[in-house]
């Protein structure tokens, strides 16, 4: 079959691409930036990758005619926009006039569970998503879930920072709100069963694991299969800002994610009982053995996507590959080179730079300009990175995002999400047996140059040591 896949470069996307692949699919991802991209990843002859934008629908017009069905996975709750229920209109909307011009006999939609009256807007816009594409010429087959437990999802990493470094936790009273997580092994499933299934075709299902729970429950649960003491203490007088701001520091989310979650975290999301998991022979993952599995993923090193893949700056909305050309005129730069003797050996250095292995010479105060950047609405060094080892374009790297990463011509460079009066850039480069580091730094206005020339004591300190270690 001929399948168009939306949000190929999201958590789910990526996860539900490979398995399709292996089915023998023929496979048309769409992307807003192709070099956010890595097709290196997914080595098929049945992968065709398409640049469309569902905000502008003039870019549909390349979605082929003959496809025989389609995934809407583009979901904008992380957007750093405050509307993105409008957002979310306007894609379903484009999507739909896009894929009524095909031979489209089915289009499959992950939603949320909506079954309270009083829904949040995260949840609201959900609901008017689906109300749309159940309008097309196609038959559509809607999946709603709840939280997603997997390596990388959203929920996973958040429930990880909160039990992983707060022994005792002072938290809202909406952690009482019941929940029934599913394992992305699960929703793999049942986005892969319901494929062309002409029972699923116009019908919607909740799809959830076994397992249902309060979110304090669920965090006591994580802390026991690690083996970690944790006491929840819940107060009522904890404001839905003040429950943001609580996620936003403590945890790698960012604020606009923050407070959409707070928002859906105190409507209960349960299953309605259907029967799509024994048509399709799915059995169910329980929820400690969902945190197993992600544990072991990210033990052998096999997290195939983060909720992190996801764009936070709306710089790089305008594409990754628009920022790959560095800048040179109005520009600060503190250019730096070394000699090495073992370019395998930088270069494997280079690959590793940032999360868990830092930044080589005095992580203190990268971790003090993190911290900064939290407080100034950033996103910190707590994202991390998906890999120890490997990076793509596209991917999040602490407070970086990798614009390129290329092994053959020895070069990485990266590109600030945090909080700057200007834009700036990364770069490590190896040439002759010597290795380059280059920050180029683009203010804005008056308080960019004050910013650049107040720093210019820590650049030297840190950029010298820095690039002395990678060198070494």
């Amino acid at each position: 079959m001929k399948i168009l896949l939306t949000g190929a470069t999201g958590y789910i996307g990526q996860r539900l691409l490979p398995v399709l692949l292996k089915q023998g699919h023929e496979v048309i991802c769409c992307v807003r930036d192709k070099a956010r991209f890595n097709k290196n990843k997914f080595p098929s002859g049945n992968l065709q990758v398409i640049e469309i934008d569902f905000l502008d629908s003039k870019t549909l017009e390349k979605i082929p005619e003959d496809i025989d069905a389609a995934y809407f996975l583009v979901h904008s709750m992380a957007t750093i926009h405050e509307d993105f229920e409008n957002l979310e209109k306007i894609n379903a909307d484009n999507f739909k006039s896009g894929i009524e011009k095909t031979r489209a006999k089915q289009v499959i939609y992950l939603s949320g569970i909506v079954n309270e009256q009083n829904l949040s807007k995260h949840l609201r816009s959900r609901k008017k998503v689906e109300e749309i594409l159940s309008g097309g010429t196609y038959s559509l087959t809607t999946l709603r879930a709840g939280i997603i437990i997997g390596s990388g999802s959203s929920s996973f990493e958040i429930m990880r920072d909160l039990v992983e470094k707060l022994p005792v936790m002072i938290a809202p009273r909406w952690l009482a709100t019941k929940s029934q997580p599913i394992a992305i092994g699960n929703v793999i499933e049942f986005l892969k069963g319901v494929l062309m299934n002409e029972i699923t075709f116009n019908r919607s299902f909740d799809i959830g694991g076994p397992d249902i729970l309060t979110y304090k429950e669920m965090l006591l649960r994580f802390a026991g299969i690690r083996n970690l003491k944790r006491h929840i203490i819940t107060v009522p007088v904890m404001t839905p800002r003040l429950s943001s701001y609580w996620l936003y520091f403590v945890t790698a989310t960012s604020f606009s994610l923050a407070k959409n979650l707070v928002d859906s975290m105190k409507v209960e999301v349960i299953c309605r009982e259907n029967e799509l998991k024994d048509l399709l022979g799915i059995t169910l993952i329980s929820y400690d053995d969902s945190i197993r599995l992600a544990f072991d993923k990210i033990e052998h090193r096999e997290v195939l996507s983060s909720w992190t893949d996801a764009l936070s700056s709306h710089i790089l909305e305008k594409g990754v590959s628009g920022l790959i050309e560095v800048p040179v005129h109005g520009c600060f730069t503190d250019r730096r080179e070394r000699k090495i003797k073992n370019t395998d050996a930088t270069l494997k250095r280079i690959w590793a730079v940032g999360g868990k292995n830092g930044w080589y010479y005095a992580n203190w105060l990268w971790e003090l300009r993190g911290f900064i950047d939290k407080l100034f609405g950033g996103v910190g060094l707590r994202r991390g990175r998906k890999s120890s080892t490997e990076i793509s374009p596209g991917d999040a790297l602490d407070f970086w995002r990798v614009l390129l990463a290329s092994k053959e011509d020895k070069r990485l460079l990266l590109y600030a999400e945090m909080k700057l009066p200007g834009e700036a850039w990364l770069e490590f480069l190896i040439i002759d047996n010597k290795v380059f580091q280059t920050a180029t730094f683009r203010p804005l206005g008056l308080l960019g140059r004050l910013y650049w020339y107040s720093m210019l004591p820590f650049h030297a300190f840190i950029f010298r040591g820095m690039l002395k270690n990678i060198a070494s």
